[in-house]
């Protein structure tokens, strides 16, 4: 977990460890499932091909744009190129987030996600390296600390405190900056993409590895079981994280310093689109997109009570979260908002314990 401040992480590891080891046993008994499992190849190979790659593709396209637009800003200032430059920025999270229902794989192993995504960002390590003379090449961010670097780095040069940053303000040394972070922000997005399509320094593609999950020879999944139980972890941890982390810590200490996306105001979205990632995961498929293939939809049956009741249990999280007001880092210490908050915490909890004690189960069959 990157996100969080460090006792914040600290507390919650045992409860996460103990997951872990959960899941592992369940890996155990999956060897021998019984005749009737629902839990089939299709399935990883649906989540694979219709939900993983396909966020990752978009996220690269985004984060590439993010470059282009950042790169044009630079070379010649202007509010257009600035308003363009922060949209594009509000389009590569959206992808981003609707990944993080599945962190796992290479952007846990290989840190791509804390490279991309660490927060907070330390005002004053930031400003040490504007006031440096070092020269802001893409190497050199990708070498920087990740609170240095990554989304909310790019995203406090750009918006501002509250997206009040107009370009005027920007100074020489923010636009070298600004281009060495959206250049390495594009290529993270392209290795990232890469390692789930491409064979990369003699390992295959990890859409390959997640796909043929119980196949002879496959270490990482041996058996279908394994894959599935990876794919419900994600869901419940993402949940965990935003309802016991990104809303939680923010909303307890009233600190709005430690609020995700503070300075664009885009927390609330941002939140939103967690639950879209396990939406996604769910039903096998990006939002607009036809259904084809098994999904965890089916191993739950299709408009059964507890497929009628996790949509619901979505809706029910997505419909809380709009209720609260934006900025969120202003609504923490709202007392009129801070109920809504409780509300929304209380649906995506609710929620989380669905997935782990109702959906967990049937994929360990």
């Amino acid at each position: 977990m990157k996100r969080m401040s460090l006792p914040l992480r600290l507390a919650l590891a045992p409860a996460l460890l103990s997951s872990a080891l959960f899941l592992g046993a369940c890996g155990d008994d999956s060897d021998n499932p019984t005749d009737d499992s629902k839990v089939t190849q299709e399935l990883v190979v649906t989540f694979a091909d219709k939900v993983v790659v396909p966020t990752y593709a978009r996220l690269a396209t985004r984060l590439t744009e993010l470059d282009a637009a950042c790169v044009s800003l630079a070379a010649a200032p202007t509010a257009d190129k600035l308003a363009a430059a922060k949209a594009a920025w509000r389009a590569a999270r959206i992808p981003w987030e609707q990944s993080e229902g599945f962190l796992f794989g290479p952007v846990d192993s290989f840190g791509y996600d804390p490279a991309l995504d660490s927060w907070p960002v330390s005002h004053t390590e930031l400003e040490a390296v504007l006031a440096n003379n070092d020269a802001l090449t893409q190497q050199y961010v990708s070498n920087l600390k990740n609170e240095q670097k990554g989304f909310h780095t790019l995203e406090y040069i750009i918006f501002g405190n509250g997206g009040t940053k107009t370009v005027g303000q920007l100074t020489a040394r923010e636009f070298e900056y600004l281009k060495a972070l959206s250049a390495e922000l594009k290529a993270v997005g392209q290795i990232l993409h890469g390692r789930w399509v491409q064979s990369v320094e003699g390992n295959a593609p990890f859409r390959d590895t997640l796909a043929t999950a119980g196949q002879s020879g496959n270490s990482a999944y041996p058996s279908v079981q394994a894959a599935a139980q990876e794919m419900v972890g994600g869901i419940t941890t993402i949940l965990d994280e935003v309802a016991n982390g990104k809303i939680a810590e923010p909303y307890d200490t009233r600190e709005p310093d430690v609020v995700e996306s503070q300075f664009a105001y885009n927390s609330l979205e941002d939140f939103t689109n967690n639950i879209r990632s396990v939406e996604n995961a769910y039903l096998g498929h990006l939002p607009g997109e036809t259904k084809t293939g098994s999904a965890l939809r089916d191993v739950v049956g299709v408009d059964s009570t507890l497929d009628v009741k996790i949509r619901q249990q979505i809706a029910g999280s997505i419909s809380a979260l709009a209720a609260i007001a934006e900025p969120f880092r202003e609504s923490i210490t709202n007392e009129t908002e801070r109920p809504k908050i409780v509300a929304a915490q209380e649906a995506i909890r609710t929620l989380h314990d669905t997935f782990q004690g109702e959906v967990l189960p049937l994929v360990t069959k």
